[in-house]
């Protein structure tokens, strides 16, 4: 009998959250049975059912939204019950094997428990570490961290198999959450570059301007956005250089407050909004930029996550400017610009420093592609990710380690470059 999973996806829809869809695709590839359940999100995701590539997709209305405690409260209770729902009707009419919930939040093990008493088993993808995710979002609720702590540890507890994204959330599953190596691997983000490749420029884009500077992600309150427009301000009025645009693609909780910041630096003619596009137009503004920017700001958080952003900037040939973060290290190595400082002003003189040396832009542009190209390509993750499946769902136990691929640099204090910036 063909095994089946069912991923459970809480703070993005389907298709738009990319490592789910790879994971998906990955299985569903290796013969897999794979159905999806997520909330409804925009255009590409606003039906209750439809197929995409053989993956089941179930979608739900999702009347509330985080913003504050209650948001929150509201919003994942809502996600808990209606995909407990569907997960009976899928139970009910094909069957399942495994669940495989993908965090935030951390509560997808109260969902499954129930079935884990039927012989079902439990993987808990671990995209972001919540405690010092809702720390920095509620820096003053210590009892709610505390909650954050139990229920990390229940999701660890209760899985089979831990899935995490680098190296520092490997290490904080072993520390903090006491989880055995042989239920434990790193499935690294990445672009698949069957699809994910440069395509010629699009100059239309840097219009009115000369250079093109482009930003691709979530805009919220962590990913340091603000900082990127004010670096904007900087570049312009300080600086005084009108050459410049600035592209910010992707949408989130902060977007309303960065267009009113926009407006009132009076800098709306650099600046453009683009929202989620899909991978061709993404493509079009990552083929087209001078530089890429990932201005999220050195908070705890961010020091222990990878950003997928910087590894799409890469494979397309193109230099990161981003402040100088631990796993953003180990991801871009000394391809990137790194910015000590944390304030707007550094950031700006680091997009200028590389935008003027176009020597140096492309020889580190190169040395990006070609660091994407063998160690951090979404095939690599991809056998990694099927071969753990096949060994602890299948065999109950894993027995290969992949040490190169998990840990991709030792941060020794030698390995500061040229491309750090203070």
């Amino acid at each position: 009998m063909d095994s089946r999973v069912i991923f459970l996806v809480e703070n993005m829809s389907f298709p738009q959250d990319r490592r789910v869809r790879q994971e998906a695709e990955a299985l569903a590839t290796r013969g897999w049975k794979v159905s999806v359940i997520c909330p409804r999100g925009g255009t590409d995701g606003s039906s209750s059912f439809e197929v995409i590539d053989n993956i089941k997709v179930y979608r739900y209305r999702q009347p509330f939204q985080g913003g504050g405690m209650l948001g929150y409260v509201l919003e994942y209770g809502w996600a808990m019950l209606a995909s407990f729902i569907l997960i009976l009707s899928i139970w009910a009419k094909d069957g399942f094997d495994v669940l495989h919930a993908a965090n935030p939040p951390d509560l997808f093990f109260l969902v499954a428990a129930p079935f884990l008493l039927c012989g079902k088993k439990f993987v808990y993808d671990q995209h972001d570490l919540c405690p010092e995710l809702l720390a920095f979002k509620f820096q003053r609720a210590t009892a709610l961290r505390s909650i954050l702590f139990f229920l990390e540890r229940c999701s660890y507890r209760l899985a089979d198999l831990v899935i995490v994204t680098n190296q520092s959330a490997y290490e904080t599953a072993r520390k903090r959450g006491g989880v055995q190596p042989e239920k434990l691997c790193i499935v690294r983000n990445g672009p698949d570059l069957r699809y994910f490749n440069s395509i010629a420029p699009c100059p239309y884009l840097k219009d009115p301007a000369r250079y093109l500077v482009v930003y691709v992600g979530s805009i919220a309150k962590q990913d340091g956005v603000d900082t990127l427009v004010k670096a904007a301000n900087h570049i312009i009025h300080t600086r005084g250089r009108t050459d410049v645009k600035f592209a910010l693609l992707g949408d989130g909780d902060s977007l309303q407050e960065l267009r009113d910041l926009v407006g009132v630096l009076g800098i709306e003619r650099y600046v453009s909004f683009a929202g989620w596009v899909g991978d061709s137009k993404l493509l079009e503004y990552l083929s087209t930029a001078d530089v890429c920017a990932a201005p999220d700001a050195p908070v705890p958080i961010n020091q222990l996550s990878t950003f997928i952003k910087i590894m799409e900037y890469m494979s397309c040939g193109k230099v990161t400017v981003s402040f100088d973060l631990l796993e953003s290290r180990r991801t871009a190595g000394p391809a990137a610009m790194f910015v000590c400082t944390h304030n707007p002003e550094s950031f700006g003189n680091a997009i200028l420093e590389i935008l003027d040396d176009p020597l140096r832009r492309e020889r580190l542009g190169q040395l990006a592609l070609e660091r994407v190209r063998t160690t951090l390509h979404w095939g690599l993750s991809s056998e990694v990710l099927v071969t753990t499946y096949e060994q602890v769902i299948q065999r109950g136990v894993l027995r290969v380690h992949h040490p190169e691929y998990e840990r991709l640099v030792d941060l020794e204090p030698a390995y500061r470059n040229e491309g750090q910036i203070d």
